[in-house]
């Protein structure tokens, strides 16, 4: 993967980009997305943060090497704390973490987020906390998808400023990703059915304390609202 020619995962998370937009990509470990975004002439300014070292560097580096300083900011800092009122930024685009940090991201930068316009946000698990903060914090999906690359799957939620209200099992599992069904997405939760059936059937065998039944209870529940979105 390369500056040019991205993988699936972050090309997938480009093309929700609007034209023209100005673009913070939080996280943006060697800036593949914001270089590609603009040798493409889908934006023409971006702001790379990172909050680590070394993959700030690299991103510096790549920066350079494709010619894009004039274009591209590169920062060091911790999230959403690289962008300044000034930048006017309209797109945020945060990929390859965890579910739980990217709602912290969020909810530790919310100041930050006064001219976002947008939010494309790529979970590798537990996308259910990015839809709770969306809901809380008045931002509504308006995309969702959901791709396989490499035996990994990978779910991509673009939020936009609106009220939202989600049931539990579109908390779960995605609103859109729920109704357009796809083999990927069937993949994803058949697999977790079995691993969440395997755990329950060990806990079975255990000693019934009150914990156990919880983490029963909480099992099941979520096995059943699965079963019925597939």
């Amino acid at each position: 993967m390369n500056a040019k020619n991205l993988s699936e995962r972050l090309k997938t998370v480009a093309s929700f980009v609007e034209s023209n937009t100005i673009v913070a990509d939080i996280g943006s470990d060697h800036a593949y997305l914001p270089c590609y975004l603009v040798h493409t002439g889908v934006i023409t300014k971006a702001i790379a943060g990172e909050v680590v070292k070394g993959p700030f560097e690299s991103a510096q580096k790549q920066v350079r090497n494709e010619g894009l300083e004039k274009q591209i900011d590169v920062r060091f800092g911790n999230g959403l704390q690289v962008i300044d009122e000034a930048d006017n930024v309209q797109t945020i685009t945060i990929a390859g973490m965890g579910g739980p940090l990217i709602a912290s991201i969020l909810e530790a930068g919310k100041a930050k987020l006064t001219s976002a316009e947008c939010l494309i946000l790529q979970p590798n698990i537990h996308a259910k906390a990015i839809r709770e903060w969306a809901i809380k914090e008045n931002w509504k999906i308006v995309n969702e998808t959901i791709l396989e690359e490499h035996d990994k799957v990978y779910e991509i939620i673009v939020l936009k400023k609106g009220h939202m209200e989600l049931t539990e099992q579109e908390l779960l599992v995605g609103p859109i990703l729920m109704k357009e069904k796809s083999n990927v997405y069937k993949k994803k939760w058949l697999n977790e059915l079995n691993e969440w059936q395997r755990i329950v059937d060990q806990l079975n065998k255990t000693a019934q304390t009150t914990e156990v039944e919880q983490k029963k209870e909480e099992l099941e529940s979520k096995i059943a609202l699965v079963k019925e979105s597939l």
